[in-house]
């Protein structure tokens, strides 16, 4: 596990450090912690996060199952 500064967190989760910074102001962003003013991120609590926001498509192009 390796703890990651907001620029190098934005690129680990493929999103602009802007996100991340009105994310944390809002809420809805991943876990961070705040060492003096340094924000930090954990890549497990990234993983996490990202992890939490996975969608399955209703449509996914799969055959139906025959009921049992």
């Amino acid at each position: 596990m390796a703890n990651l500064r907001v620029p190098q967190a934005a690129d680990y989760i493929g999103l602009s450090k802007s996100f991340l910074d009105k994310a944390r102001m809002t809420g809805t962003g991943p876990v961070f912690a705040k060492l003096g003013s340094t924000v930090i991120y954990s890549t497990a609590d990234l993983d996490a996060w990202v992890a939490a926001r996975r969608v399955v498509p209703t449509n996914d192009n799969r055959p139906a199952r025959a009921a049992a």
